[in-house]
């Protein structure tokens, strides 16, 4: 679905289905480089399971028009102005990597509007290496490379796709290969200069899931300490097997965690 945001085009993928105000909304925002696509299965399932869905693409993302937008905080208070653009009040928001910063914001910076956050493969601070940054600054393959093998479980380049048939790898590079020059770079500098993740942490409230991967390379479940320290009422669920691309490397396993705490029946682990 088409909405209209600082005047300019902005997708969110509604699984089909139009906004219903009797429904609660969640909405997922992606991470560095990526697409509402990321959210495919997760997005799909509550969009038919009785709730209304916004995956959105972030400027310059996917179907969104515009530059991508500088900084964690911009883009947070953009994501409240998508809702304003599709009629919604309030909303659970469910962010990946940068999107679970974007997420921390949201609910930090404009409290009444966020009923819970879900954040996947976070880390506070976002660290980003300086050769991956000044890749992404050229424009170089390595670039996407590095977020793809990075973005993984060191399993995944054996077969270890839950889903028959597919590559995961080639997944990622194939999204990361329709990005406007700059992009990625965008993202990956504004998740490196990202500072006040503990500041907003303490000012959040409202219930917190972080679902981590056991294996993630880009956000290890020892840089989320800190921010999970931060966080007043936050449940924790790591997925052994998984690495940083919970979505789509332990699909089954995120989407029950994510059932279960939009239910208040999730078990911590």
């Amino acid at each position: 679905m088409q909405f209209t945001v600082d005047g300019k085009k902005a997708y969110a993928y509604t699984a089909a289905h139009d906004l219903e105000a009797s429904k609660p909304t969640l909405l997922f925002v992606h991470g560095a480089g990526l697409d509402h696509s990321w959210w495919g299965l997760q997005s799909r399932y509550f969009g038919y399971h009785g709730w209304n869905v916004l995956a959105c693409d972030l400027p310059g993302h996917g179907r969104s028009e515009g530059a991508p937008l500088p900084g964690v905080v911009e883009l947070a208070d953009w994501a409240m102005r998508l809702l304003d653009a599709a009629g919604v009040a309030r909303a659970t928001v469910v962010g990946h990597s940068m999107g679970s910063l974007i997420a921390l914001e949201c609910a930090a910076r404009h409290a009444s509007r966020v009923d819970r956050i879900a954040l996947l493969g976070t880390a506070f601070p976002m660290a980003v290496s300086d050769g991956f940054l000044e890749a992404a600054r050229n424009n170089d393959q390595a670039a996407y490379d590095m977020e793809t093998i990075w973005g993984h479980a060191p399993m995944v380049p054996f077969g270890a796709n839950p889903n028959p048939g597919m590559w995961m790898y080639g997944d990622t590079l194939a999204r990361l290969a329709r990005l406007a020059p700059g992009v990625l770079y965008a993202d990956l500098k504004a998740c490196k200069e990202y500072s006040s993740g503990l500041e907003s942490a303490v000012k959040i409230h409202c219930p917190a899931l972080v679902i981590m991967g056991g294996h993630d390379m880009m956000t290890p479940p020892k840089a989320a300490a800190a921010l999970l320290k931060a966080l007043s009422a936050a449940t924790t669920v790591t997925i052994p097997p998984s690495g940083h691309s919970l979505m789509a490397e332990a699909p089954d396993a995120t989407l029950d965690a994510m059932i279960g705490f939009f239910a208040g029946t999730v078990v911590a682990g």
